[in-house]
């Protein structure tokens, strides 16, 4: 087997500057359930991944994958049952009149084709996103991505809104006074497409924020920022990519929030590693769509990815793991709130599910964003076999996201390691960067 520095060698040449995770990057062999192997035969328990959602290599999923390519797959303009019969299954957790499914082959091109819905239906080309969004990487989705481009480049169509939370609030304000505050972010952008002549299409937002930093939201908030939408006439575009199949401790991250959409984006977890993704929404909106557009996906609604996906569902079902999800999350929040009480460098706990964010600052009265102690801490955890990431707009916030199947073990193991990490990350000077 090639060693890991010759393998990089031969990456960079042949795919250029391709992103890798860690400073000095991980070559990986083998997953299985909640763990991943490396090359040299150490184990890492996987705290990151939401694309294996029922865990890496799940038994029922490959078994499923292997009989379908075993007996048929083509691509969609034949008539097959297997993804007539998930459509209809995946359709069932959804209310609010999301009847129809239209299939694509990731996230990204997902949100592509719901941004061609909302502007197809001739009230308005302008989309509004959150100020630190990412959606996608096609031409038009990177548009409604700011975490790209770093809000560098202005759009003719797009206009961004500060993201809601409560912990950094907009203005330093509170309670009604900040959600009227944002509110008006959002009342501006309308107006200042009506002015131009763009016309709203719509909003698209991740439920939870989650490539924001999971924040904490004020009550009510996006209820009313949606109302406020569709009554200006733009639908409203929800992202379940990282929130959704029961991330959340719900099916989707939107039915947590307590909101509903005009269109719903699926993708990264849905086939458990296989490519497949969905827009589902309201047959008028879809079928209008048709009418006006010809779509066509050469590898989406195979019976392959049917097989695949219905697979992610029956083990979501059987496994119980919505509950788990509740269970192991609000244990994973609770171990953090004791850890914060002896650790000053942890800021603020949130997430919903097992879906985890830890915020760390290096000073509570300002909330100064620790962000190389961050950075440290993702790579000290490496070293002791846990995989993280990190995220929001000061790359501030440990990025906690395992598989569904995360147990309480794994919780405790990850736990331990923080706790070990962070007493090290609040050593001084040459001993504490000797020691990470």
């Amino acid at each position: 087997m090639t060693d890991a520095p010759d393998l990089l060698d031969r990456r960079r040449k042949t795919m250029g500057a391709a992103p890798l995770f860690y400073d000095e990057p991980l070559h990986l062999v083998r997953g299985q359930g909640v763990h991943l192997y490396g090359q040299d035969g150490r184990r890492y328990l996987d705290c990151y991944n939401n694309v294996q959602v029922v865990g890496h290599c799940h038994p029922r999923v490959n078994e499923a994958i292997a009989r379908q390519n075993d007996t048929l797959n083509v691509h969609s303009r034949y008539l097959t049952q297997g993804i007539v019969d998930y459509s209809q299954r995946l359709l069932e957790t959804f209310a609010n009149g999301l009847d129809q499914v239209l299939y694509t082959c990731s996230g990204s091109e997902a949100n592509d084709q719901a941004l061609r819905i909302a502007r197809t239906r001739g009230s308005g080309r302008g989309i509004i996103c959150s100020s630190h969004a990412y959606h996608g990487n096609t031409a038009a989705v990177e548009q409604v991505s700011p975490l790209i481009h770093r809000n560098r480049h202005c759009f003719d169509e797009v206009r961004s809104v500060p993201f809601p939370q409560i912990y950094r609030p907009l203005g330093g304000l509170v309670g009604e006074a900040l959600i009227q505050a944002y509110l008006a972010q959002i009342e501006d952008e309308i107006e200042s497409f009506d002015t131009t002549g763009v016309g709203l299409a719509g909003m698209i937002f991740c439920p939870i924020f989650a490539n924001e930093g999971l924040p904490r939201i004020p009550a009510t908030l996006l209820e009313r920022a949606c109302a406020l939408v569709r009554d200006a006439g733009g639908l409203v575009i929800i992202d379940e990519v990282q929130a959704g199949f029961g991330r959340t401790g719900s099916m989707w991250g939107h039915q947590a929030m307590g909101i509903t959409a005009d269109i719903v984006t699926l993708g990264k977890p849905m086939g458990n590693g296989y490519p497949v993704a969905a827009v589902v929404s309201r047959g008028e909106l879809l079928d209008g769509f048709r009418d006006k557009t010809f779509y066509f996906n050469t590898f989406a609604a195979s019976p392959t990815a049917a097989a695949a996906a219905m697979a992610v569902l029956d083990v979501i079902e059987d496994e119980g793991l919505m509950d788990n999800a509740r269970t192991v999350g609000a244990l994973v929040r609770r171990g953090l709130a004791e850890l914060a009480a002896k650790h000053a460098l942890i800021g603020d706990i949130r997430g919903k599910g097992l879906w985890v964010g830890l915020e760390l600052v290096s000073d509570h009265a300002s909330r100064e964003p620790a962000t190389w102690e961050t950075g440290q801490l993702v790579e000290a955890l490496r070293q002791r076999g846990i995989l993280v990431n990190r995220i929001g707009p000061f790359g501030n916030v440990l990025k906690i996201r395992p598989p569904l199947v995360f147990k309480t073990e794994h919780a405790q193991e990850l736990l331990a390691a923080i706790e070990q990490s962070l007493e090290v990350l609040e050593g001084s000077g040459q001993e504490r960067k000797d020691a990470l």
